[in-house]
């Protein structure tokens, strides 16, 4: 990842201060975030701002993207139905590391009601530092892309 890259952020109205640390957060370690999620507490669909950010990965214009709402769960669903984009929902750091390593998630979805801030910050930290490492992990990958198709 070079200093600049894009990640695209958003969430659910239950997420929205942790998003925003979030945002902080990835930014004073030299990234680039894009918040688009709500900044009002009034209740919104989770698969709008899933899909939206998705977008953004899947087109280019963001290199990442990290999603939250109450579990993660809702949110990562409606992110994976956008076609290019790989997102898992973690509440650890092993995990977080694995999505990326193994799996090239280029989307980390996160559930507040699950996670404490400071956890979340640590998964976050754990997604962004691994990398994909290709070889027999690469196969797999392409099998997923290969059912988009």
């Amino acid at each position: 990842m070079t200093a600049k890259t894009r990640i695209v952020l958003s969430s659910d109205h239950a997420a929205i201060g942790t998003r925003q640390a979030i945002a902080a957060h990835i930014t004073a370690l030299g990234y680039e975030a894009v918040d688009i999620g709500p900044v009002t507490p009034e209740s919104t669909p989770y698969p709008k701002h899933g899909a939206e950010a998705a977008e953004r990965v899947a087109s280019g214009d963001c290199a990442l993207g990290i999603i939250l709402c109450g579990t993660g769960q809702g949110i990562m669903m409606a992110a994976n139905k956008v076609k290019g984009v790989r997102c898992g929902v973690c509440s650890d750091t092993f995990s977080a590391r694995m999505i990326r390593a193994h799996n090239d998630a280029n989307m980390l979805a996160l559930g507040v009601r699950v996670l404490g801030e400071g956890l979340a910050l640590d998964i976050v930290d754990a997604f962004l530092s691994a990398e994909f490492e290709g070889g027999r992990h690469a196969t797999r990958v392409d099998m997923i892309k290969a059912m988009e198709a």
